[in-house]
């Protein structure tokens, strides 16, 4: 796991796609409402906040009370770890397709 402590696995939290868009929901805001979110699907507040908790769990979400409500934000820097790991297949399928561009334009002379 990362410094975050977290304790489930950031592509597991993202595995799902109805975390992905909780994500979506929480980076398009500063803070969002339990029952606002709960809005944005088609499932009660149980299952949305079943979502949540994996989401908080790989340290994606951060909530905080407010009176007798839960909001929630979004915390991104675990994020870093798939883009990190994207940026090396990048890398791979870049000096790839270098490698083929190169023998498709040997075969042409």
């Amino acid at each position: 796991m990362s410094e975050n402590n977290q304790l489930r696995d950031v592509f597991d939290a993202i595995a799902d796609p109805t975390r992905r868009r909780l994500i979506r929901l929480l980076a398009e805001a500063d803070e969002i409402p339990l029952h606002e979110l709960t809005e944005q699907f088609q499932m009660g507040r149980t299952a949305v906040s079943k979502h949540l908790t994996i989401l908080k769990e790989a340290g994606l979400v951060i909530d905080r009370k407010v009176g007798r409500e839960t909001r929630f934000r979004l915390n991104a820097s675990p994020l870093r770890e798939i883009q990190d790991w994207l940026a090396f297949y990048s890398k791979f399928w870049s000096a790839n397709m270098l490698r083929l561009n190169q023998l498709l334009e040997e075969e042409e002379e």
